[in-house]
């Protein structure tokens, strides 16, 4: 949802989002325009379902930190709140204090929710990769989820395949099947 009829700065935003009122709502900056950053149950279960395993994973393996549906990231000049994200120690030994960690992640994962824009989604597909992180985009209604790596075609798995780690989380690899569960 759009909270405001002309694009405004960085600055403005940073000062909206700090309000009293604002306090427990969570705002992305996309375009010059705050999106207040609305969820639903299903998409929430499966980010944190996503968040679980992969922070598990980068935890054992002492690869980094993941963050949930509260941490912020500066991506090619706009603010997101991904549903999670990880950032390796190799990039940020030390997590971020800033609202916005300035430092985009080395993945993100967005779980559609009925009140994504088209427009929205791929305005962040875009800005995700040029900054060099790469994204898994669940789609909870169609159960599928598209890997978009930089410099590399989108791939869209389905019940029956593996989402792998790759070059960012090695060795980690979860059947959709076990994301999809009822």
């Amino acid at each position: 949802m759009v909270l405001q009829t002309k694009p405004i700065s960085d600055a403005e935003f940073d000062h909206f989002v700090t309000l009293p009122e604002n306090a427990d709502r969570n705002f992305e900056f996309i375009a010059g325009e705050i999106i207040e950053v609305v969820s639903n149950n299903l998409s929430s279960y499966l980010g944190a379902k996503l968040s679980g395993r992969v922070s598990v994973f980068a935890e054992d393996n002492k690869l980094g930190r993941v963050t949930g549906a509260d941490g912020g990231y500066v991506i090619s000049g706009e603010k997101y709140i991904p549903d999670a994200a990880f950032i390796s120690f190799a990039r940020q030994p030390k997590p971020s204090l800033a609202a916005y960690n300035p430092i985009a992640p080395d993945l993100a994962i967005e779980v559609l929710s009925p009140g994504n824009a088209d427009t929205e989604i791929a305005r962040k597909i875009g800005n995700y990769l040029a900054a060099g992180t790469v994204l898994w985009l669940v789609d909870p209604i169609q159960k599928t989820i598209d890997v978009y790596t930089p410099k590399m075609p989108r791939k869209t798995l389905r019940l029956g395949d593996y989402l792998e780690g790759s070059d960012v989380l090695p060795g980690f690899k979860l059947a959709l099947a076990n994301i999809f569960a009822e």
